[in-house]
């Protein structure tokens, strides 16, 4: 038996460092120096190049290359390859002097450079980077007109790192650790200082997670202005100093508090933060540390994020390294305990990060701030599920990094790490990166203590020093980016796509016909033009001949027609037409008779001429016929009645629950206009009201594949899919309609239910964020339109006001206050005219703050109340209120400035809107009026929950109209009635009521409800049924004169056959019988095949005495099957006390 084949091992290959040249350096003696290039990675030195002269007019030709060798299997390597630099330090050597062994050197600059191209798949790639002077260094001396020191460098291998697969399937992890802001207060700039770390695990392989720390944190005051571009360091800078450490071409990102993913959103964390920023101290470390995960780590770091959603990250404090890297020497023991005291960590706090968002379609990147908790195991267990912290291996992966970091605050000591450095170099070092990437944990000697709480049987012990986070509200920023999302979003081009293949588009138009059919169309076209040409003619020449009757005798018809041939040939007109006849008699012959070449035998000329005279002389008859038939038929009228009036019966017929007539104006207006997508979404959602799913997903279908982004198609069609469990179908429309509107809020909620019907937690809350998203946004620019509006109102009111002259002894001004008015005393006008632009402001100013208040349903700030604030707050609203370059500028004023510059009223901070309704409840009453019941019960549960939803008026009222549609009356009552009890006006509620009521046959305390509500100042959002059924009751009662009354009140908002109908019934009873007879034939124009209103014209014209139209209009009622026996009865009964009528008697 064979045995298996090894894996294929790819073997270690170098990465090629190869450095060209060198300009612009600048040296101890000048412009002529004599340099070299030291090239290292992390801690290991990979050579130094030979040494080469430069001048100012010609650069160093280096032509040095260094080689880094790795193992690219392990993901661990190519982890270390993506996160730190290749450093190259340029050296200037000086000429040896008397009596001096070697030769003296000078650190003139470094400069990093960046692996991450060769990680992402390219093989060579080229640098030109700027050497950063070292302190000490000539460089730092140069002016700023001169030119810059650079080095160009090129990185190459002979493979790719990664091949297709590992590219395609592998992830790129970029983390940002940028601020620690309101640290506890107790961390002082004064006395002892410290490190400040923070660390998080990362999976690089499926079976291990790396640690990544951060170390170099730095407490800084809050006057120490941070740059709003600030640039990123590396987290792993080995031998890097100065400007060195920084990333080419690496700023933080700066994103609105809106765009953030983070925790402090809400309008008082906003306060707080912006409090944070600008006054307080803050931890500052402004470092990316990038992570290659392979395709299983990626997985398992999906799948954690699916499981637990948190992430770790822990923070603490520790002291600075006591000593630098140099020959190790054993300690004795009590400098042992006092290094143990050195080494142990304070202030251990935790911040949760939430990796969800990036579990939604197409993101890549997460940034926010995030509160710090004390970190206790139990908590972290709780959310994140690991039962321990990772604070005490990061401890001693940060002391191994600062005691060897060469960028120690002390000078000394760097000199002296750096020798030492030397020294092991000199030793002899392996030029390649261990494959487990071990070497900072084997030198780690310090013993960590930790003061974090431990759990003891499952109970959280307080962290003292960590709950100062807590009452600090400190939070961290940071950000997380991936190369590529884990979730690929679909662009909208492939979603259109799918739709297309799901529901191919239909043509506005039909098809051009082509081949022997389009031919003789175009033949029969030029015909029926010729013949109207002639006819012209012919009433040119002989319209006087017409009109005598003696002048139609068969001689005086014949010499017309010869005339007119004598005309047509005289005037050139005969032979225009044969030209015009002449392209479509070609198009026939080619197309119909296939005939393209010359006829070799006369006779077959000749046959085929005959047989094609025949068919052409056919098919002028045809075309003639066509042309004569259409003069004959009468036009066809205009119909009575659009669209939007055909709906509105059809909706009316819904209501009155008579689903045979709303169906056939539903198809009315289909077959008016067929081209319409609203037409067949209407009839949709009538089909999904009556529960006819098939119908309705057909009727969805064509509304999409008329129009292929109708939004309420798209999302009715994807609703249809959802309850045929058609699940991949449903997300595809879904997904389509967000795209066809990106900023539509409705969208992003239909999204959001859909993926709660599916279990999609994460999916759902990706939607529903982003529709809270726009729905905040739209309540911003409604107040802002407000806001603008109101502005725009004062200035007009000012304007006028000025215009009213001052001088008038005894004129009065309104008091804002209130009462009396006063006379207004002359004033003495001063030099400058600041008192009256100032007391305009302030006027302005408290009218702005009324109309913000009111606008977020508050009360209005008193007059004067926004001058009332303390000092300290005026500082702080003045800069909320102000955009961040204003807040620079003014926190870097030292003088005061004069009276005139300075800002005349600072208006208070401006609250924050409020959506009217949340999105759920915009989803509700949307889904209402479509029907679709089971989303609408989803929505709801969701209001039911929302902060800014609950058990509100509203939502019983929505509740209750859905236990309408699906006729539970009992539960409708019971949420109107809680309705009610809150608000006692709403004339909805009310209205609802009455339905409620009236469909259980309770008309007598429907007549109450509906009386209740046409007497409310505010009409309910549907007038017309509660008009129509309150008249009912009233005819049934025997009250016509106010059924009258409600029937035209009906017919004056929305007129329609049933309105008419009522007031010619009303109007029959109290024997008002022309009223009746005008309304009931404006119902019968409206609805000619309604058997009532036939009924009761019949009955008008009995007690008119018209036998003749009373006979006809009995025949339509009984030939339109009417149904109501009374009314039949009532008929034959006065047929038979006139004794006709009936044309069987």
């Amino acid at each position: 038996m064979a045995e298996p084949e090894p894996p294929h091992i790819r073997p270690p290959e170098p990465i090629t460092i190869a450095v060209h040249r060198a300009r612009n350096l600048k040296g101890q003696k000048g412009d002529t120096v004599n340099a070299m290039i030291k090239v290292e990675f992390g801690e290991k030195s990979l050579g130094e190049s030979p040494k080469v002269d430069c001048t100012a007019d010609t650069p160093a030709e280096f032509n040095y290359n260094a080689t880094l060798n790795c193992t690219y299997e392990d993901p661990v390597v190519l982890d270390e390859i993506a996160h730190k630099p290749i450093v190259l330090t340029v050296i200037e050597v000086l000429p040896k002097e008397r009596k001096q062994k070697e030769e003296k050197t000078i650190l003139l600059g470094q400069c990093t450079m960046d692996l991450l191209p060769l990680v992402k798949g390219e093989v060579k790639h080229k640098y030109t980077l700027m050497v950063n002077p070292l302190p000490g260094s000539p460089l730092e001396q140069l002016s700023a007109e001169s030119l810059r020191p650079e080095v160009d460098v090129t990185i190459s291998v002979n493979d790719p790192l990664l091949d297709e697969n590992q590219l395609k399937d592998g992830n790129l992890l970029t983390i940002t650790m940028e601020t620690l802001y309101s640290p506890p207060e107790n961390w002082l700039l004064t006395g002892p200082q410290y490190y400040y770390a923070s660390t998080l695990p990362i999976p690089i392989t499926s079976e291990k997670e790396s640690t990544i720390v951060c170390p170099h944190g730095q407490l800084k005051p809050g006057t120490d202005k941070e740059m709003p571009n600030k640039q990123k360091k590396w987290a792993s800078p080995g031998q890097a100093q100065g400007n060195a450490i920084y990333i080419t071409d690496a700023y933080v990102s700066a994103d609105t508090v809106e765009d953030e993913d983070g925790e402090l959103r809400g309008k008082e964390d906003r306060e707080h933060r912006a409090v944070s920023e600008i006054d307080k101290n803050r931890i500052t470390w402004n470092t990316e540390r990038r992570c290659y995960m392979e395709t299983s780590s990626v997985k398992c770091f999906q799948d954690s994020i699916a499981k637990t959603r948190y992430w770790p990250v822990e923070i603490f404090r520790l002291p600075q390294p006591s000593a630098g890297k140099g020959k190790k020497q054993n300690p004795t023991p009590s400098q042992q305990n006092i290094k143990d005291d050195e080494g142990s960590i304070s202030f251990h706090g935790v911040a949760f990060i939430n990796l969800a968002p990036l579990l939604y379609p197409g993101v890549q990147r997460i940034r926010g701030a995030y509160k710090v908790y004390a970190y206790t195991d139990h908590l972290l267990h709780e959310k994140t599920k690991r039962k321990l912290g990772i604070a005490e291996e990061a401890a001693k992966m940060a002391f191994n990094i600062l005691n060897r970091n060469s960028t120690s605050p002390s000078p000394k000591k760097v000199v002296k790490d750096k020798e030492g450095d030397k020294k092991e170099v000199k030793k002899g070092r392996s030029n390649s990166i261990l494959p487990s990437g071990q070497g900072d944990l084997l030198e780690a000697s310090q013993t960590v203590k930790s003061d974090t709480a431990s759990d003891v049987d499952g109970q959280g012990v307080v962290n003292v020093e960590g709950q100062q986070y807590v009452d600090a509200k400190s939070y961290i920023m940071l950000e997380i980016n991936l190369e590529r999302p884990l979730v690929p979003k679909r662009p909208p081009e492939e979603l259109a796509k799918r739709v297309a293949e799901l529901i191919p588009p239909r043509p506005l138009f039909p098809k051009r016909t082509d081949g022997a059919q389009r031919s003789v169309e175009d033949y029969h076209n030029q015909i029926t033009s010729v013949a109207g040409l002639v006819l012209e003619e012919f009433r040119e020449l002989f319209a006087d001949d017409i009109k005598d009757p003696q002048t139609q005798t068969n001689e005086a018809m014949e010499g017309r027609r010869q005339k007119l041939i004598y005309e047509l040939n005289s005037s050139g007109k005969y032979f225009a037409f044969k030209e015009q006849l002449k392209h479509a008699v070609v198009k026939i012959v080619r197309e119909k008779y296939l005939k393209t070449s010359n006829f070799e035998d006369r006779q077959e000329l000749q046959t085929f001429l005959s047989e094609l005279y025949v068919y052409l002389v056919d098919q002028m008859h045809v075309a003639l016929g066509q042309v004569l038939a259409l003069e004959d038929q009468p036009p066809v009228p205009e119909p009575l009645t659009d669209s939007a009036q055909l709906k509105h019966f059809a909706r009316e017929a819904e209501v009155n629950e008579n689903f045979d007539l709303a169906a056939k104006y539903y198809q009315e207006r289909i077959a008016r206009e067929k081209n319409d997508p609203d037409n067949w979404f209407d009839y949709g959602t009538f089909c999904l009201y009556i529960n006819d799913i098939t119908k309705a997903e057909e009727c969805f279908k064509e509304c999409i594949a008329i129009n292929q982004r109708h939004l309420p198609g798209l999302l009715l069609y994807g609703v249809v899919c959802t309850l045929s469990e058609r699940n991949e179908a449903a997300e595809t429309f879904f997904e389509a309609a967000t795209c066809v509107e990106p900023r539509n809020i409705l969208a992003w909620t239909m999204l959001g239910l859909y993926y709660d019907s599916v279990s999609n937690e994460i999916g759902a809350e990706m939607a529903y964020l982003e529709a809270n998203k726009l729905n905040q946004a739209a309540a911003v620019a409604t107040a802002r339109a407000l806001r603008e509006e109101e502005m725009e109102r004062h200035r007009v009111e000012d304007a006028e006001e000025e215009d009213i002259p001052e001088d008038e002894p005894g004129r009065e001004i309104d008091n804002p206050e209130g009462g009396l008015s006063v006379p207004m005393i002359p004033e003495i006008k001063q030099p400058t005219p600041t008192s009256d632009r100032g007391n305009n402001s302030a006027k302005s100013t408290n009218r702005l703050s009324e109309k913000r208040a009111s606008a977020i349903g508050k009360k209005p700030l008193p007059p004067g109340a926004g001058q009332q604030k303390p000092k300290s707050q005026e500082s702080v609203g003045g800069l909320l209120s102000r955009p961040a370059s204003q807040q620079k500028m003014s926190s870097q004023r030292g003088t005061p400035q004069p009276a005139e510059d300075a800002p005349e009223d600072i208006p208070p901070r401006e609250p924050t809107p409020v959506p009217s309704s949340s999105v759920y409840m915009q989803a509700v009453d949307w889904l209402l009026e479509v029907k679709a019941i089971p989303f609408t019960e989803r929505a709801l549960g969701h209001e039911l929950l929302s902060p800014m939803g609950g058990p509100t008026p509203g939502y019983h009222i929505a509740l209750a109209k859905l236990m309408l549609q699906k006729r539970e009356f009992a539960e409708a009552e019971e949420h109107l009635s809680e309705a009610l009890q809150t608000e006692h006006q709403n004339p909805d509620a009310w209205a609802l009521m009455g339905h409620v009521k009236y469909l259980t046959g309770d008309t007598e305390s429907a007549r109450d409800c509906y009386e209740r509500t046409i007497t409310f100042i505010a009409d309910a959002s549907e007038m017309h049924s509660i008009y129509l059924r309150l008249a009912s009751v009233y005819l049934q009662e025997g009250r016509f004169q106010e059924a009258k009354n409600t029937f035209l009140l009906a017919c004056k908002k929305s007129p329609s056959c049933v309105s008419w109908l009522g007031v010619g019934i009303a109007c029959f009873r109290l024997g008002e019988l022309t009223e009746a007879e005008d309304a009931l034939s404006e119902a019968n124009v409206l609805n000619n095949s309604d058997p009532e209103v036939w009924g009761y014209l019949s009955l008008v014209c009995l007690h008119t005495q018209r036998q003749l139209e009373a006979e006809q209009a009995y025949k339509y009622a009984l030939k339109l099957n009417l149904q109501d026996n009374d009314l039949l009865n009532e008929i034959h009964h006065v047929q038979q006390e006139v004794g006709f009528g009936n044309p069987q008697f």
